[in-house]
């Protein structure tokens, strides 16, 4: 199958709000628009994320399969966990975890998505609208329950799980229905309206966008139910209206589109560090696009065939691009002698 720039594109683009978001978090309270725009990125940004996570997931479910995901996804969890916590020490950060099992910071993804590949094995069997509703109730359950949280991620995984599973089903055809010029239109509507909605009214602890906390932390034990349901609403509003203003033709930077993982695993070290060190502050909108950019360069320098080829035997259990490079040198050498 050839190659859909469009993919690629969004998934660069979300990965840059991803290290964004990342940036800008520690600011969130000394500023309504900082504020603002960050809860605005949360809304959709892993909602997306994990949907494209889903349109091209294989859900074989057989052996040779679960150990390749163990490989792809289980290895890089138990090395970056050991590197992260040894990290978090060394930098002195205050809340570092010890154990394997409750993962560090954004390392949560990777166990989710094991999980949703090997949910996949059952759900993929029921019709899809009736597969989506289960999932989504599940979603809407487990925020009842104190006791699943953040621990293997299992809170998060029952959450987002409604998105990877749409993701499976849908259609390459369907998510291009995206790009109809009324869909546009009304995005702009709905992405303003929520910007102007989330500024002027009572702050809403982000937490309800994270996953990872149930109703009764959150304040409502009651009626969380509801309120998470508010949240896929306008999560699904928004991933429609992110998706539909993504280019589809290739772009000079699509081609990092396929090494947003590199980029999601590595950006925490460089994160971390500038918050544990206080290197930046903000103080006007320049300040924000400084670290838009600052973003941007973190993006591609992790997502460079030279960051590549020295993790790629940590994230992959491999070194083909090191490898690459090298027969290409030697092939390259070999044609200069005969010329």
């Amino acid at each position: 199958m050839k190659r859909n720039p469009f993919f690629d594109n969004a998934r660069i683009f979300l990965i840059f709000l991803v290290v964004f978001g990342h940036m800008i978090q520690p600011f969130i309270d000394e500023s309504r628009g900082i504020n603002t725009l960050y809860t605005w990125i949360y809304t959709f940004h892993m909602p997306a994320f994990i949907l494209l996570a889903g349109f091209f997931a294989k859900g074989l479910g057989n052996k040779d399969y679960i150990i390749q995901l163990a490989k792809k996804l289980i290895m890089p969890y138990i090395i970056f966990q050991l590197l992260y916590t040894g990290y978090y020490f060394f930098i002195g950060k205050a809340d570092w975890q010890s154990t394997l099992f409750y993962p560090q910071w954004a390392l949560w993804f990777l166990i989710s998505l094991f999980c949703w590949h090997m949910l996949l094995y059952w759900f993929k069997k029921i019709p899809a609208g009736l597969s989506v509703m289960i999932a989504v109730q599940l979603g809407l359950i487990v925020g009842y329950f104190g006791d699943i949280g953040h621990t293997f991620s299992l809170s998060r995984t029952f959450v987002f799980f409604p998105f990877f599973l749409i993701g499976y089903f849908i259609t390459e055809k369907q998510i291009m229905q995206v790009k109809q010029k009324g869909v546009k239109i009304a995005s702009v509507f709905i992405m303003a309206t929520l910007a102007v909605a989330v500024y002027y009214l009572p702050a809403i602890n982000t937490d309800w966008l994270l996953g990872s906390t149930s109703y009764a932390d959150l304040g409502l034990p009651v009626y969380g139910g509801l309120a998470r349901l508010g949240v896929y609403m306008i999560a699904t509003l928004m991933v429609i209206s992110i998706l539909s203003w993504v280019p589809r033709s290739k772009m000079w930077f699509t081609p990092i589109g396929s090494r947003t993982l590199y980029v999601y695993l590595l950006h925490g070290f460089f994160i971390q560090f500038f918050r544990e060190a206080d290197v930046f502050k903000i103080s006007n909108a320049l300040d924000v696009i400084g670290l838009g950019i600052i973003s941007a360069v973190l993006v591609l320098v992790l997502s460079s065939k030279p960051i590549l080829g020295i993790t790629q035997p940590l994230m992959e259990g491999k070194a083909t691009v090191i490898k690459n490079a090298h027969i290409g040198k030697t092939n390259k050498k070999s044609a200069q002698t005969k010329a």
